[in-house]
């Protein structure tokens, strides 16, 4: 009998998270409190993709690297984890019959996925299963997130990776240590506050609510992540734990699990 495991949301941090010990110190030790996983599934803000699309289930498939402009270094990361063909069978077989699954065997982890992972489970020796988004429709986030739930009794880590605010055109100050603008402050106090409530549909109605917007989420790709852990928490109305909070680059890194 596997252990059940939670659903977490995280804040996934550019190639240079690596470097910020505070940030990867907060995700190591998040990682060490869980219970191991048999396989993880992952929801990246970076792969937009319908219908629902399962990434590459072999082993040895290699990472992608969707970004530019950094160091070379950061494109010299390997993260050879196993691949997860049996979790992507069964994630085929939650989704309903007028909702085609599609397989893209040749896409490798992309570093919404592979690089929290290198910090949380750096042996790299648990199967990964990266899933498209199909939409960025909170109320279908949400419907995606509780037909995954099952898998959380299964040993499955389900992991929604996104960014708590995401303003990066809106940034004066490049500085992992820069100030937080006013508008990443106030659409973070509002999803700590509302988080703390268990409040979904407040939050599902951020671009209309939130302070702060549209700076905070010009483009809705990294908050929208939360929803698929939101719907596959048990009584999504029920508070999650907030692990971590602060900022990097004036970017909010709020991050919680619920179960």
């Amino acid at each position: 009998m596997s252990q059940s495991m939670p659903a977490i949301y995280l804040s996934h941090g550019a190639p240079p998270l690596v470097d910020d010990a505070l940030w990867t110190g907060q995700l190591a030790d998040w990682a060490g409190n869980l219970p191991r996983p048999k396989a993880i599934l992952v929801v990246s803000a970076h792969w937009e993709s319908a219908p629902c699309t399962l990434g590459a289930t072999a082993d040895g498939v290699p990472l992608t690297y969707d970004f530019w402009g950094f160091a070379p270094r950061y494109y010299e990361t390997v993260y050879p984890s196993p691949g997860a063909p049996e979790l992507a069978a069964k994630v085929a077989a939650l989704m309903p019959d007028d909702e085609p699954v599609a397989h893209q065997p040749d896409r490798g982890l992309d570093h919404g996925a592979y690089v929290p992972l290198t910090v949380m489970y750096p042996d790299a020796d648990v199967p990964v299963l990266q899933v498209s988004m199909p939409t960025l429709d909170p109320e279908r986030l949400l419907q995606l997130g509780r037909r995954l739930r099952p898998l959380r009794d299964e040993g499955v880590l389900i992991i929604g990776s996104g960014f708590t605010t995401h303003g990066l055109p809106f940034l004066s100050d490049m500085r992992p240590n820069a100030a937080a603008p006013g508008w990443s402050r106030e659409f973070d106090a509002w999803a700590g506050e509302t988080l703390g409530r268990g409040d979904v549909d407040e939050l599902a109605a951020y671009a209309d609510r939130a302070p702060g917007m549209p700076y905070a989420h010009p483009t809705a790709e990294h908050f929208a992540p939360m929803f698929v852990t939101l719907g596959a928490a048990r009584d999504p109305g029920t508070a999650p734990d907030q692990l971590i909070d602060g900022y990097w680059m004036g970017l909010a890194k709020r991050s919680f699990q619920v179960g």
